[in-house]
């Protein structure tokens, strides 16, 4: 099965609300990139990568556009039902822009599984479950404010929740936390995560102030190496997230026992394949971890769903979707939605949703 066509759309997915707030970003509406390839038995596969924003990473839309303009030349006519192969010869064409690569990562799998008839998560090493937890991420707000989405979200069943801090008075993120905790208690798991938004004082003094309540604290300060410094001096387990860049980077924090978990992005990571690698490691190593990505919409949402059905129960953190932020589905039928705090694994074949054939009409570009 080879590569026939290749295109790319761009697609704007307007913020409900007026906007995300995060530590070091504001949006109000973000350009996704949609990978449609279809191959010479016109098969149909669906990849998708939505940075958020051009601060939160070293990653934006129009960069993901250029790589994917770089790499499609060389794609074509490749077999696509190896997906190592297809991420090696990926590799050999541009360096990095990871995030570029697994929308075509995405969209391989999808294609394969709808070859086949086996879903994704069969691809991956077969799902041990068919509705995972889900967690929500506040964004960045007041204490009363946060306070009371906590409770909300612990009414609906969240089993976890990602309060967002940083960017501001350390003083304002204690006491978030702790209206936080004085609302819900143990209801749900806290994640507090400072976006690399905080100092290694400012990570320190959180940590003192709110030791009597149990979270984990993601990704604090901007540089891995910051974390690690100040990591034994903390009360909280760590968890790294928009530093583990790369496989490379996450084996060396695992076998070193440098971090207690991960909060790791599909597409950031590469794609399905390098996930389903980490998903591995961090097996062996008894890390807890989540599966989510960035942004985006169902494309997105369905990978990591199908990834995150195959984690082991005792380590999987749950799954982040940016649905309830976006209007609408691409796929009107079957579209990826959070219920009582918990996904539905997506059924059919590939990915499981087939997004309505006339919603993207922006075209970047086409190869065949």
């Amino acid at each position: 099965m080879k590569l026939r066509t290749l295109t790319v759309f761009r697609h704007m997915l307007p913020v409900k609300g007026g906007g995300y707030r995060m530590a070091n970003a504001f949006v109000e509406r973000l350009e996704t990139t949609i990978v449609r390839l279809e191959s010479d038995c016109g098969v149909i596969g669906w990849g998708e990568t939505c940075p958020v924003g051009p601060t939160y990473a070293p990653s934006h839309a129009a960069g993901a556009q250029a790589a994917l303009q770089a790499l499609a030349p060389g794609l074509m006519g490749t077999f696509i039902d190896q997906p190592v192969l297809v991420q090696r010869r990926m590799d050999s064409l541009l360096n990095g822009h990871n995030y570029a690569k697994a929308a075509i990562d995405i969209a391989v799998h999808d294609l394969l599984g709808k070859k086949t008839g086996r879903s994704v998560a069969d691809l991956l090493g077969g799902a041990i479950r068919d509705r995972i937890p889900s967690y929500y991420a506040s964004a960045v707000g007041s204490p009363d404010e946060i306070a009371e989405i906590a409770e909300e979200k612990a009414r609906e069943g969240y089993p976890r929740m990602q309060v967002k801090i940083s960017g501001r008075p350390v003083e304002i993120d204690i006491e978030v936390v702790t209206k936080v905790w004085e609302r819900i208690g143990g209801r749900m798991q806290l994640a507090i995560d400072g976006n690399r938004g905080l100092t290694t004082r400012d990570a320190v003094m959180l940590s003192n102030s709110c030791r009597h309540i149990p979270f984990i604290l993601e990704q604090p300060c901007d540089s891995l190496e910051d974390v690690i410094a100040i990591r034994p001096r903390l009360h909280h387990p760590v968890y790294i997230d928009e530093s583990a860049t790369d496989l490379a980077t996450v084996i060396r924090l695992a076998g070193q026992s440098l971090v207690d978990g991960f909060g790791m992005k599909v597409t950031r990571i590469g794609g399905l394949t390098q996930m389903a690698r980490f998903r591995d490691i961090c097996e062996v190593r008894h890390l807890p971890h989540t599966a989510d990505d960035a942004w985006g919409g169902d494309i997105i949402a369905a990978a990591c769903v199908q990834l995150g059905a195959t984690v082991v129960p005792r380590l999987f953190e749950g799954t982040w979707l940016a649905q309830p932020y976006i209007e609408g589905h691409y796929d009107t039928g079957a579209g990826i939605a959070i219920h009582n705090g918990h996904i539905d694994l997506p059924k059919g074949p590939g990915l499981g949703v087939n997004p309505s054939p006339d919603l993207f009409t922006d075209e970047v570009c086409k190869f065949s």
